[in-house]
């Protein structure tokens, strides 16, 4: 959320897309003031809702859930997942959600686990054991993985179970704190991957 705070004061933002909240925390109640100080649209989306960004190119929100909402670790376990579609490419954003997030979204989705299923996943909550489980990652099979965690960072992330995970599944893994900036290139059908260190 800090992050989001100085882009907004430092870029002209038009609209914020933000997943409905269930709990209110000092920098959430910044955001909003800011918002309202520079008069940028917010927009509050949950599951099933779609943004369509322009021709083939659209963001289906999976989570969170009104009728399941989590109240352990809220602000984790209710973020944001998306999964974002350009033609045959999809990369699915996990947000923070932790396994019990992971747990209900399977749940959600058992009927149509196919919705799940992502070229890319952007590993839930910068790599840490709380997520990535065999079972959530048997349902995206990824071909690759972005994980963003700062270099030596106090946490220990990202954790060595959810590493162990992502190469049992033979996932290809991308770091920030091992590679730098990684940049994700599709045409739709193929996909290139750039690191800047």
């Amino acid at each position: 959320m800090g992050g989001l705070l100085y882009a907004i004061t430092k870029l002209k933002v038009k609209t914020v897309i933000i997943g409905r909240q269930y709990k209110s925390c000092r920098n959430y109640e910044k955001f909003i003031e800011i918002a309202k100080e520079k008069k940028i649209n917010i927009k509050i989306v949950e599951s099933g809702d779609r943004i369509n960004i322009e021709k083939n190119v659209y963001v289906d929100v999976l989570w969170p859930y009104k009728n399941n909402i989590i109240y352990e670790n809220s602000i984790n376990n209710n973020s944001l997942v998306c999964k974002i579609v350009y033609k045959n490419f999809s990369i699915l954003c996990t947000g923070d959600i932790e396994k019990i997030a992971e747990k209900a979204i399977l749940s959600k989705y058992k009927e149509n686990l196919d919705i799940l299923k992502s070229d890319v996943l952007k590993v839930a909550h910068h790599g840490s054991k709380t997520s990535s489980t065999l079972e959530f990652l048997n349902a995206v099979e990824p071909k690759y993985a972005i994980i963003g965690v700062g270099e030596n960072n106090k946490f220990g992330h990202p954790s060595n179970n959810t590493i162990q995970n992502l190469k049992m599944k033979d996932v290809e893994i991308y770091r920030t704190d091992e590679m730098g900036e990684i940049v994700i290139t599709t045409d739709g059908k193929k996909v290139k991957i750039k690191k800047f260190k």
